[in-house]
């Protein structure tokens, strides 16, 4: 019997229904995920394609390679200068990466060569820069960003056909107001901490464990799956595709 994937939290469920849907229109054959955390996505996405991952948290690490190796795929221990076979994968995704890297730019014009030319680069990262609050910090994010600072940077490491679409309206915009006020109450833990600490956590954060909660949420989020199809420029987070020339 194959593994049941892991629970997704309910901002994370709200950003696979949008995530699917873009893997399905790429149709790739092969996929790299920088960043994995606890292999909620990569569980999913190595179902659907030929599937390796990296992630430096040796925590997160361990914990998608248990969730992953069952479906098929790969997680290996370290960064993205750790993938194999650069330049070859239609597709390398980095969901809630990027905004935990004070070098974005740097980061952006690196991962685009780890695609094979043509291929699709596909991120996520939380929207609004004027919505940057607690709960940012708690986790370590440098920045949030607005659809036209997104598109730049990805046009800036040399991508092309960027597509561009904000997630979780409504519902993420109370599930920011409830972390924001639990990250108030946890203060001292930022001030006690560095941003590398606070990133290397951020995956472990409010994560759901059992199945049964996982798929209360399911249920729950549902609906509001339903509605931000309806408003794709509306939501505190952002999706972007995007193709490296050929």
């Amino acid at each position: 019997m194959t593994q049941p994937a892991p629970p997704l939290a309910p901002r994370a469920a709200l950003r696979w229904a949008v995530v699917r849907n873009a893997v399905r229109r790429v149709a790739p054959s092969t996929i790299l995920e920088l960043g994995c955390g606890r292999g909620g996505f990569g569980a999913r996405l190595a179902r659907m394609a030929t599937y390796t991952a990296v992630e430096p948290d040796e925590t997160s690490w361990q914990a998608a390679h248990d969730q992953i190796t069952p479906a098929g795929g790969t997680v290996i221990h370290g960064d993205h200068h750790k993938a194999p076979d650069p330049g070859t994968y239609d597709l390398v995704c980095a969901f809630e990466v990027l905004e935990h890297l004070a070098d974005d730019a740097g980061a952006l014009a690196e991962w685009l060569p780890l695609v094979r030319p043509g291929g699709h680069l596909l991120l996520s990262v939380p929207s609004d820069p004027e919505r940057f609050g607690p709960w940012d910090e708690h986790v370590g994010h440098y920045r949030r960003y607005s659809s036209d600072q997104l598109g730049e940077r990805l046009a800036a490491a040399g991508a092309v056909d960027v597509t561009l679409r904000h997630y979780a309206w409504p519902l993420g915009y109370a599930l920011d107001s409830v972390r924001d006020r639990l990250a108030t109450r946890r203060k001292s833990d930022v001030a006690q901490s560095t941003v590398e600490e606070r990133t290397a956590g951020s995956g472990r954060v409010l994560q759901p464990a059992a199945r049964l909660s996982g798929l209360a949420i399911r249920a729950g989020v549902a609906p509001f799956v339903a509605l931000q199809s309806l408003s794709p420029r509306k939501g505190p987070g952002l999706v972007a595709l995007a193709r490296r020339p050929t």
